[in-house]
């Protein structure tokens, strides 16, 4: 079995990535350090793109998937999501990356799309 980076370590990684690339990565919500789980909301230029989350997959590797069919542009609706996703699991992280094609930077350190 192959061992997987803990959840704060890809964090770090991710943030760091964003921000040398010129984007802005911010952490909303800290969850477990080592096996947390992870939504990423993804923006361009201060317009919102995609809400993701990483699920582990039967085929042992990282997936990213979004939460929505239709982008959510409401702030409010983004908030009300990430307040019902952490009161149910609040071992969650939540992730901003304000960033062209943000979801990708995510997708390139470990899984699909």
């Amino acid at each position: 079995m192959t061992p997987r980076v803990t959840t704060s370590v890809y964090v770090n990684a991710l943030v760091r990535r964003v921000n040398a690339a010129g984007g802005m990565a911010m952490v909303l919500a800290k969850g477990d350090e080592t096996a947390g789980a992870l939504l990423l909301i993804t923006l361009e230029n201060g317009v919102n793109t995609g809400v993701w989350e990483r699920a582990w997959t039967s085929a042992g590797a990282y997936r990213w998937t979004q939460v929505s069919s239709q982008v959510i542009e409401n702030e409010e609706e983004i908030s009300n999501l990430c307040a019902r996703r952490r009161a149910a699991d609040p071992d969650l992280w939540i992730l901003e990356l304000n960033i062209a094609d943000a979801a990708q930077f995510a997708v390139d350190l470990d899984g699909e799309r």
